[in-house]
């Protein structure tokens, strides 16, 4: 480092994730063996967005810029040896998006100090990044407590023979949730056909679009169970549950070039049906307050209350919490229970996946305001990134630690190419959605 032994800065409490409108302040620390000449030490405060067409290509195609703040805090003199402090202060504009990583591209925000020095002679630079989560409020998005449905009817042929018709039917309890929360789903088939129904599939999918010239659409399934098929003539329904891993927040308000969104896709593979149920992943969770109406649990159709309680949650379905709503057992026939065959969040012996503790940990100096805190305090507060090491933050540590949660990357883990094409279903289903949404930011 030359003449320079020291040369860092660091922030106020080694705090290093920010809320819109925060002030972030800080230290630069310089400590030298001989005396410096400089022209002028300079502090920036920016954040940026850039995306590209390659994965993990620091060469951006697009990007933009939230703000590019320099304060300079000492002009033209000579260090004299020995150590030297200089604090600084930026406001982070309350339109900043929340920090993101992914493969075609990042949300980042970083604070730099550079020492301009006379002619001829080495400039010294430090950086240190920072980390913003702008917090989605589930309970400002329109109709988010409600249940989120959707069915489809496909014939079913042998040999080019019609042999009947075949309805799948699906629903969620909410359409959002928290990291954390459980997602409980209900699964309806009506085999009205001579021939035996292949395995039905629930997957919790990601979708993250890049808008570059051409769109790049990264879809990662994050979470996946499969259940038997159904018998021919059968009305058969299927219930379970899928646990919210840490996952970055739906949508990315303030960002024009990232959107991420989240959808439930129940399949069968033989006849192929698809139902889409669109979602939103957020950090405060929706409240369920006597003004609003408790969505009706979807479980399956004349089961008993169990005394069991959401305290010990597994991926594995319940039993009915609530009375079955009309339609889901429509003209009262009678019907079978599906069997799970596979859970990627559970292990071999269908024990749910233990979590690390640093998976639900909390970042400090990013506590949520009273009236916001979250009635699941083990919940994850912050997770920027999609890929298989997450950045969480422990007390007393400002490094990003990779977690180890199993739930990030299951078993079932889809690979994917570029381009990835998103499924016409899934953009059918969520062009409503994301429209009100959107309309609100």
């Amino acid at each position: 480092m030359g003449k320079l032994q020291e040369f860092d800065l660091t922030f106020t409490n080694n705090k290093v994730v920010y809320g819109p409108g925060e002030s972030i302040s800080g230290t630069v620390r310089i400590k030298t063996g001989n005396s410096l000449q400089y022209k002028a030490i300079k502090v920036n405060c920016q954040g940026t967005c850039g995306i590209s067409n390659k994965v993990n290509d620091s060469s951006w195609t697009v990007e933009e810029q939230y703000f590019n703040s320099t304060l300079s805090v000492a002009d033209k003199g000579t260090l004299a040896a020995g150590e030297h402090s200089f604090p600084f202060q930026f406001l982070i504009p309350v339109a900043a998006p929340t920090s993101f990583e992914g493969p075609f591209g990042k949300i980042v925000y970083r604070v730099k100090v550079a020492i301009d020095t006379p002619r001829f002679s080495k400039d010294y630079k430090a950086q240190r990044p920072f980390y913003l989560l702008n917090l989605l409020n589930l309970n400002e998005v329109p109709d988010i407590e409600h249940l989120s449905y959707a069915v489809t009817t496909k014939k079913f042929s042998y040999l080019l023979v019609k042999t009947g018709t075949l309805m799948l039917k699906a629903r969620s309890d909410l359409r959002g949730y928290i990291p954390g929360q459980v997602i409980k789903l209900a699964t309806e088939i009506h085999n009205k056909s001579g021939k035996d129904t292949g395995c039905v599939l629930a997957s919790l999918i990601q979708k993250v679009t890049y808008k570059t010239k051409r769109p790049v659409f990264d879809l990662r399934t994050i979470a996946e169970v499969e259940g038997a098929g159904v018998k021919a003539g059968k009305h058969a329904e299927w219930r379970e549950q899928i646990i919210v891993p840490p996952l970055p927040q739906s949508a990315l308000a303030g960002c024009s070039l990232i959107d991420i969104d989240y959808f439930i896709q129940v399949s069968l593979k033989s006849p192929e049906a698809i139902v889409t149920l669109p979602i939103f992943i957020g950090n405060i969770a929706v409240n369920l307050s006597p003004s609003r109406p408790i969505p009706t649990s979807p479980d399956r159709c004349g089961a008993t209350v169990s005394p069991r309680t959401a305290a010990g949650v597994t991926p594995s379905a319940p039993p009915a919490e609530e009375e079955p709503e009309d339609g889901l057992c429509a003209g009262g026939a009678a019907s079978e229970e599906i069997p799970t065959k596979s859970h990627s969040q559970q292990d071999p012996s269908g024990q749910p996946v233990t979590m690390s503790p640093s998976a639900f940990s909390h970042a400090p100096g990013a506590a949520l305001p009273p009236s916001h805190r979250r009635p699941d305090a083990s919940a994850p507060l912050f997770c920027v990134s999609t890929g298989a090491t997450i950045p969480f933050f422990t007390e007393g540590d400002v490094t990003p630690i990779p977690t180890s949660c199993s739930l990030i990357l299951p078993p079932e883990y889809s690979s994917w190419d570029y381009p990835h094409e998103p499924p016409p279903t899934y953009e059918e289903s969520c062009s409503s959605a994301n429209t009100s949404f959107n309309s609100r930011q």
